[in-house]
This record gives structure tokens, sequence and C-alpha cells, in this order.
């Protein structure tokens, strides 16, 4: 379906107001596909995000400013998040013997574990997205490199 029919419109103000509704709407369903995809873990977009980040670094610890500097979601709370995390085991968060002030964040063996897992399955999730093709999804992600850097 097109945009004008998800929503149930006949016109835009213009070509750019029509772009930037359709680019709304799509994020919208994308962050429901990925919270359908990753309920049965008990995580949210932004918790496996930052057990991505943490496995990057493996095994270097992070910061919750490295965190935050990385993280898709910028307006996430990211201490709240690690902290969530912890609760589940799925990482650590240990005093800096150099700096007190400072946190170091580990992915722990079950949270890498646990990416492992829900790694063989996001190949079956990305598989919706296949009908681009591959330069079609590189064109497309041109365009919002383009859209974001103006």
């Amino acid at each position: 379906m097109t945009i004008n029919e998800e929503i149930r419109t006949k016109a835009f103000l213009s070509a750019h107001h029509k772009a930037v509704v359709n680019l709304s709407y799509t994020h919208s369903w994308l962050q429901l596909k990925h919270s359908e995809w990753l309920k049965p873990y008990g995580l949210s977009i932004q918790q496996f995000n930052i057990l991505r980040i943490l496995r990057g670094q493996y095994p270097k610890p992070a910061s919750v400013n490295l965190l935050i500097d990385r993280m898709v979601d910028k307006n996430s709370n990211a201490s709240r998040l690690v902290e969530k995390l912890r609760l589940k085991q799925l990482l650590s968060r240990i005093r800096n013997e150099n700096d007190r002030r400072h946190v170091d964040i580990k992915i722990t063996g079950k949270g890498l574990e646990l990416l492992d897992e829900l790694d063989k399955k996001y190949a079956l999730f990305e598989r919706q997205f296949r009908h681009l093709s591959k330069n079609e999804a590189e064109t497309l992600s041109y365009l919002l490199d383009k859209l974001r850097n103006s």
C-alpha cells in the first residue's frame, strides 16, 4: 500500500511533506516490527542496541557516555536501560579502580549467548525486507544519510 492508502489521504502539501509523513509512518512501522520480534526475549529495541554495542566493545568495558554516543535512539535513558539489563544478568557494572566516579559496563556471558541466539533469528527477521534489491537498499541508505546530513 502507498502512504496515501495507509493513512487514507488523497493529497499532501508537497512531495517533501509526503516524504516526511512517509518516513515518520515507516519509522513507527519498523519500531513495531522490531518490538514484536524482541518481545519473546523480554528486550526492548534500546536494550538490544546496548547489548550489541557492548558486544562490539568486548572484552573492553564501555562507559554510559560511550553507550549514549553510539545508541541509535538518542532519547533513551541509558542509565536506566543499563540497570534493567544488569538485573537480567546480561551485563555487569563495575566501579573503575582508577576513577571511582566512572563505571565500567561489560556484557556478560549470558548476554553474549543471548545475542548469539538473536543473531541466528535476525536473519529471519531481516528477510521480510529482502523485497528491496541490494542496490535499492543501498540507495535508500544513501538518501537517508543525505537527509540527515543536510
